[in-house]
């Protein structure tokens, strides 16, 4: 062998003979089953590679690949091994010279083979998988980062080497089991995976996902998308993240257990993911842009944020739609598919919970634009209120943890107006998730958890309450918003179908609004808010149960409770505990503590003397001692009503719309009108009377153009042409002017004014006039 090695080094121009003689002699010890033979020879050919690096070794390459061939073709596991080990050693060698004719599709199909083997014995079979493992793992050093090569990353062998692969992950971990090594060649091959080339990759394996029937279990998936996402480069984890948002979409009327699984291995996916990609791109790029940053041209386009969110929105509303009809088209045919509620269910949970997970990897602004868009498309007319109900649990997911620095830019009008428009839904659970956001968005200290146990607290420092300063934003969000949240307090206290936890989010809203953006005002319209609060409880106009009459006052009388030691103002704080302290002698149904407990002890309330109430005039007086404005706090609150509270009273949110689209179209500036209870009956009964005549319009057209002759069509076809002509010969008359002239205005020759008709496109202008 040394003198072999010697005479080749010696004279490489033999060496391609050499290759040809061994791989003869191989080949027919092979046929005549010399298997000593056949090992020294490709001991010597090993050898031979390993010390010869000239640049005529591309031929002496053809004739080792020859006879591995020739090996792994045999039906002996000993001879498909050693074939497989020379190819190895071979893969690692790093030639000098290119090789532009090799070709390596027999060793991708081969090894694959060998790793999907169902030999005998259990020993021998693993040691054929493990063997092909190996052997896909140097067919992919041996041409990754070759480009004059066979393209690895080519669909045809992707569906060969990456279903081998997930075969063997699937394997129970043994002693001696391939699941290890298929990992390591697993995280390999992707981890040399590009850009351009992560798509074909990825998608073998959602393919074999579905044909093996793999989502439903949920593990094997999300342990294979661990690898990858933790595998390829993290510039391109938004890459996956398109291609399972792609794949949940074709997925759509697959049963919930699958749509689950996928649902699952996206939420691992977007934690894997939070330092990187999704946010990264469209959205953020133009802002990237626009700070001059040049590196920012070269960022690769992924998924939008909003892009995400509506895919994971959608399937929640066919989740919900599916449940509620029971099969995936709308039909009741014999041949759909059962629907089981619950599944459905543990999908919608699951899509939630990925809701907030992407949220969670977002700035603050990004966060703003997804509550945006996420309250866009909560208002679909006729939509059942459940799902409005899940697409508000989500909604509650993303503003989880929503770091708020600016209310103004948080909380828009865009934004705060239609969230509040849902706290005076029908729905009890819809108006609670509601109140759940509001807390959220302005709690910016984690106050919030102190406030929801309703109670008299004779110290509150012991709830050890953070308090800022309140900045020039949030005097100008309160002076400018302030209003809309007191009435959606008043308006929600009155709502009868209110329940405990509903009067512990609103005590948690008002002291928040006192932690957060009180300055002097907030807090005297406050006071005036709790006042106003009793005498709801107190009025006999309002139809309110027992419990919701305690409820209220118990609120008022906490939530003073709170204000009088934050204001600090002794004799405020002096009438406020005599009121409570009498309460808890005479009236203790008026307070918390025997309100919100598991079998309250209200009773019918008939009177309520006025030492148990706190008086408005005694708080004026106080404070007006201590520099508040007393004319401010004598003046009863009485809240703004709008034509939104008006219609608050409605059954789902398409009845909601219309009717406010009638009231809007009734108060136009033409026609000023007052809305009453006759007003709406009549829009309700008009609306009713609208759709009929639209329906027979829309029946008369079509019946008009399917029976009509063509001429009497053709004609008023081109009637509605001429006149539209016509309008748009109006519009350009009136574009036209005549140009300027020095004097103002061409004059004839009889001291008459003339203009001239010339088109604006032919008018010179200064060229500072152009831009």
């Amino acid at each position: 062998m040394e003198k072999l090695t010697f005479y080749a080094l010696s004279a490489p121009e033999k060496l391609d003979r050499i290759g040809a003689y061994l791989s003869e002699r191989l080949s027919r010890d092979v046929a005549r089953h010399r298997y000593g033979y056949v090992c020294i020879a490709m001991e010597a050919l090993d050898q031979l590679l390993m010390a010869c690096h000239c640049q005529s070794i591309n031929l002496f390459v053809e004739s080792f690949l020859k006879m591995v061939r020739k090996l792994l073709e045999s039906d002996k596991p000993s001879l498909q091994i050693l074939g497989t080990n020379s190819f190895v050693k071979f893969a690692n060698i790093e030639e000098d010279t290119p090789s532009y004719h090799r070709s390596y599709d027999f060793f991708v199909s081969r090894f694959s083979e060998m790793c999907h083997s169902s030999y005998e014995d259990p020993d021998i079979r693993t040691k054929i998988r493990m063997a092909g493992i190996k052997g896909l793992q140097g067919v992919v050093r041996k041409t990754v980062n070759d480009e004059l090569q066979a393209n690895i990353w080519d669909p045809q062998h992707m569906d060969k080497i990456v279903p081998s692969l997930l075969f063997n992950l699937q394997s129970e971990k043994e002693k001696e089991s391939p699941v290890e090594l298929t990992e390591r060649c697993f995280r390999e091959l992707l981890g040399r995976a590009a850009y351009g080339n992560i798509k074909n990759a990825v998608t073998p394996v959602l393919m074999h996902l579905d044909n093996h029937s793999l989502w439903e279990g949920k593990t094997f998936a999300v342990r294979c998308f661990k690898i990858i996402m933790y595998s390829i480069q993290s510039q391109h984890s938004h890459l996956v993240i398109q291609q399972l948002l792609g794949h949940l979409d074709a997925n759509s009327k697959n049963s919930a257990t699958v749509r689950a699984g996928i649902v699952e291995v996206l939420l691992e996916a977007a934690a894997i993911a939070a330092s990187g990609s999704v946010g990264k791109t469209q959205t953020v790029l133009p802002v990237v842009m626009s700070s001059c940053n040049y590196w920012s041209l070269f960022v690769p386009a992924g998924p939008t944020v909003l892009e995400v969110f509506n895919t994971l929105l959608r399937q929640l509303r066919l989740s919900v739609d599916y449940e509620l009809t029971g099969c995936y088209d709308g039909s009741t045919n014999i041949g759909t598919k059962i629907i089981k509620a619950h599944e459905e269910r543990q999908l919608q949970e699951a899509v939630i919970r990925t809701i907030g997970s992407f949220a969670n990897t977002l700035p603050t602004y990004q966060r703003s634009e997804v509550m945006l868009f996420i309250m866009g498309k909560i208002p679909v007319p006729g939509v059942h209120p459940m799902t409005v109900l899940k697409k508000f649990v989500g909604f509650c997911q993303v503003t989880a943890g929503f770091d708020t620095t600016n209310m103004l830019t948080a909380l828009p009008t865009s934004f705060l107006e239609p969230l509040l428009s849902f706290s005076l839904t029908e729905d009890p659970e819809i108006r609670l998730l509601v109140l759940q956001i509001l807390l959220s968005l302005i709690d910016r200290h984690d106050n919030a958890p102190k406030f929801l146990n309703v109670s008299i607290i004779s110290d509150i420092s012991v709830l050890k309450l953070k308090v800022d300063k309140c900045s020039r934003q949030d005097n100008l969000f309160m002076k400018k918003h302030g209003q809309q949240l007191y009435r959606h307090i008043y308006l929600g206290c009155k709502e009868e179908s209110s329940g405990q936890q509903h009067y512990e989010a609103l005590f948690a809203l008002l002291g928040l609004l006192s932690m957060e953006l009180a300055n002097e005002e907030v807090v005297v319209d406050l006071i005036r808010l709790a006042l106003a609060l009793q005498d709801l409880a107190l009025s006999t106009d309002e139809a309110l149960p027992v419990f919701n009459r305690c409820a209220i006052h118990a609120v008022a009388a906490a939530y003073l409770n709170l204000i009088c030691q934050l204001t600090t103002v002794p004799a405020f704080c002096q009438h406020i505990h005599e009121v409570i302290e009498l309460r808890q002698k005479e009236t203790p149904y008026l307070l918390p503590e025997d309100v919100f407990i598991e079998n309250p002890k209200y009773v019918p309330i008939t009177f309520i003397s006025r030492e148990v109430l706190f008086l408005q005039s005694k708080i004026t007086e106080v404070l007006g001692g201590s520099g508040y404005n007393t004319d401010r706090l004598a003046t009863p609150y009485v809240p703004q009503y709008t034509d939104e509270d008006r219609l608050s009273k409605r059954k789902s949110i398409g009845e909601t719309i219309s009717l406010q689209g009638e009231v809007e179209s009734r108060n136009s500036p033409e026609k000023e009108e007052e809305i009453t209870f006759e007003t709406l009956k009549n829009a309700i009964v008009d609306s009713v009377g609208m759709e009929e005549q639209e329906r027979e319009r829309r029946r008369q057209v079509v019946e008009k153009f399917q029976k009509a002759p063509f001429e009497e069509i053709a004609a008023h076809c081109g009637a509605r042409a001429t006149l539209l002509q016509s309008k748009l010969n109006q519009i350009f008359e009136i574009t036209i002017r005549p140009p300027p002239s020095p004097s103002g205005t061409i004059s004839s020759g009889y001291g008459q004014t003339q203009s001239r008709s010339v088109p604006i496109y032919e008018m010179k202008f200064p060229d500072l006039c152009v831009y």
